[in-house]
This record gives structure tokens, sequence and C-alpha cells, in this order.
């Protein structure tokens, strides 16, 4: 992979990462049809790398509160009841770990399977139109401005993050669709979200790392460098847009989008 390359797709991974529309699936197809080789093992981590601290980035106040109040009380067992209850922090620090478990599961049962998968263009454009109807049953969503995320709502928006691990269907899309349809805000869905990713792209690093460190892969420290700049860069200005549109009402716009490259895909991919 040279310079070009690296950049191209770095910038398509920090974009697509968080816009509704499938990171995977964009890499799946423009590996496909640019003729790009498939991304190499110590690029991915780095990518993601850059992407999961565009994240910190922009909600580093809500990290910091969650990590601080989850480490401090998350021994104190015989208090956990009434600090899940009286500490907004301490609940959403469980409630993600709780709604990480089905992609944890589906991930580390399924990861061989859905290897394969990444290997179907043709599936992958599929899954972005699939994702595209997703984006689209929003705009039959009825916002409650006091519903907030609960054990049952959290744990749905942990199984529409399940289904994302395939790709096409886009992380970000579901998980905020998930919660924008059982009423909960937008923005609220999205920071969910979003937060809820940390632990997902974290859990993902790793087990690159892993594979990384056993495979003894090396690759150029400057294009690394570079390429995690970029998907950082990318990744912080797409969270900025996408809360923007959000924040708007415009989030069902994307699966417009979603389907025109889904048909795209399933057109000229033999």
């Amino acid at each position: 992979m040279d310079y070009f390359e690296a950049v191209l797709l770095a910038i398509l991974q920090g974009l697509t990462e968080f816009l509704p529309i499938s990171s995977s699936g964009h890499l799946v197809i423009a590996e496909y049809l640019l003729g790009v080789k498939k991304s190499e093992i110590v690029f991915e981590v780095f990518v993601h790398f850059g992407t999961m601290l565009s994240v910190v980035l922009i909600f580093w106040r809500d990290v910091a509160e969650i990590l601080r109040s989850f480490f401090s009380k998350i021994f104190k067992v015989k208090e956990l009841g009434q600090n899940y209850k009286n500490d907004p922090n301490f609940k959403t620090a469980l409630l993600i770990l709780w709604a990480s478990i089905p992609a944890g599961i589906i991930g580390i049962l399924f990861e061989d399977k859905i290897e394969n998968v990444f290997q179907n263009p043709k599936l992958t454009s599929l899954f972005l139109i699939f994702t595209g109807l997703i984006l689209f049953s929003t705009r039959f969503a009825k916002n409650n401005p006091l519903r907030d995320f609960n054990i049952a709502s959290s744990f749905v928006v942990g199984v529409a993050q399940a289904f994302a691990v395939l790709p096409g269907i886009s992380r970000s899309g579901t998980t905020i669709s998930a919660g924008m349809l059982l009423g909960i805000d937008g923005v609220r869905s999205a920071r969910f979200s979003f937060l809820l990713s940390l632990p997902a792209i974290f859990g993902a690093t790793l087990l690159k790392v892993k594979e990384l460190i056993s495979g003894g892969h090396f690759a150029d420290p400057t294009q690394l460098t570079i390429s995690s700049i970029v998907a950082f860069v990318t990744g912080y200005v797409a969270i900025k847009f996408l809360l923007s549109v959000i924040s708007k009402g415009n989030f069902k716009l994307f699966a417009y989008y979603c389907f025109l490259v889904g048909m795209i895909g399933l057109i000229f991919i033999k």
C-alpha cells in the first residue's frame, strides 16, 4: 500500500466510521472498485485508534466523568443499586458495558465467518441498502423528551450494534436509529452511540493487535502516523457534522446515500 492509498483509506475510514453509512461497507466496495488491495492489519489498528481518539476528544468530559464514577463506585457492591439510581454517570457506564455484550459475543464466536463476509462486496452492497431502510424508518420515530436509556433500551441498542459487525450495516446508523425508534431524542441517542463505540473500537483494536503481534507484521511508521492523524481529523469532523444534522432532524437523509452506494455496488460489482 502506497501513501496515496493509505491516506485515501484513512479518510474513508474516518468519515464513514461515525456517519451512518458503514465504514466497513465503504472500505470493502472501495477496495474492490479501485483495485486497492485489502488494508494490512497494522494499518487497521492505527486508523481505528485514530477514530477512537476523535470520540474521546469530543466527549472527553463525559468520558472522564463516566470513568471516574465507574472506578470509584463499582467495588462498592452493597451500594450498586443506589449508585445506579442516583449517579447518571455510573448508570451510563453500566449501561454501556451491558450494551457491549451482544457485539462482544458475536465478534468472538463468529470472527472467522464474519471475515468471509468481508470478501463479498456484492453482499456488502445489499447490507448498505438494508442500512438505508433502517435510517429511513426513523422518519416514523416519535420522540419523547423525558425518555432516556435504561436496561431494556440499552440492550436493544447493543443488539443493533451486534448486527453492525457485518460490512455494509452501519454501527452508528443502527444504534442511533434503534434509540430514536424507542422514542429517545436523536442527540441523546447519538451521544450514547458514540460512547458505546469506545469499548467496541477498543476491543476490535485489541484483537487486531493480538493478531499483529502473533503474525509479526511490519509497516512504514511514517505512513501509519499520517494515516492515524488523517483518520482522527476526519473522524472528528464526521462526528461534529452528524450531531449537527441530527439536531436539525435530518438524520433520515443519510438513507438516500446508502441506497445510492448500495445500488452502485450491485450494478458495477461482478
